[in-house]
């Protein structure tokens, strides 16, 4: 049974302590599950002063801007066999503007779950846990009411990752009207980040296209 990558935000300054959820499920899980670090030394020093587990220490698998083909590898067969696996970056959301996309991506083309401990911006969070690249992206917000296919029809050729919003109520219109346009374009679609009913999911916009009720969500076009 495939396990899931959880992204842990950590704080960007050397005082604010770890957030409560991310250092319970550390604290519970360090011994069986795989502990991804962007820098040994620099993780070493964060992960001691928030009173994580010492013994963890020694578990630390390095993944950064000069990871290979070989260290996704290692951590997808990891996953795949059950083994849960915690992502973090020196400091801030791990997979935001980094390196990280790259495994994220790989999860989700293996149809492993992604998902993250608490986030404050759901917008930063929908980009990191898509697996695209965003290294250039676009918030595009709510679609107004007046000329709205037109203004949806133009955002679609952009050539940006970008973002769409709309209420929980019109997520199912969205879709419909996204469908109408007939794009290729791969599509993100979070709902309920950081709930209990959180629900993501990727793809082309035929194989997204369905009844998904009142949601609060974000969508993130490739």
């Amino acid at each position: 049974m495939k396990a899931k990558l959880t992204l842990i935000p950590t704080p960007i300054d050397e005082v604010t302590p770890l957030e409560a959820t991310a250092k319970n499920i550390l604290s519970e899980n360090w011994s069986k599950a795989l502990i991804v670090v962007e820098e040994a030394k620099v993780a070493r020093q964060r992960w001691l002063r928030w009173g994580l587990p010492r013994e963890a220490i020694e578990k630390f698998v390095l993944y950064n801007e000069h990871h290979t083909a070989e260290d996704i590898n290692h951590i997808i067969k990891a996953l795949k066999s059950g083994q849960e696996a915690y992502l973090m970056s020196d400091c801030g959301l791990p997979a935001f503007c980094d390196p990280g996309y790259d495994l994220i991506n790989r999860c989700h083309d293996e149809n492993i779950p992604v998902t993250s401990t608490p986030f404050p911006n759901s917008i930063v969070l929908a980009l990191a846990l898509s697996g695209f690249n965003h290294q250039e992206f676009f918030f595009a917000g709510f679609i107004p009411h007046e000329d709205r296919a037109q203004k949806l029809k133009k955002h679609f050729e952009r050539k940006e990752t970008f973002i769409l919003m709309d209420t929980p109520y019109r997520l199912d219109k969205l879709m419909e009207e996204i469908a109408q346009l007939k794009t290729k374009r791969r599509l993100f679609l979070a709902m309920d980040l950081n709930t209990p009913e959180e629900k993501c999911v990727r793809g082309k916009i035929e194989t997204l296209k369905k009844t998904w009720g009142k949601r609060e969500f974000i969508l993130v076009v490739e």
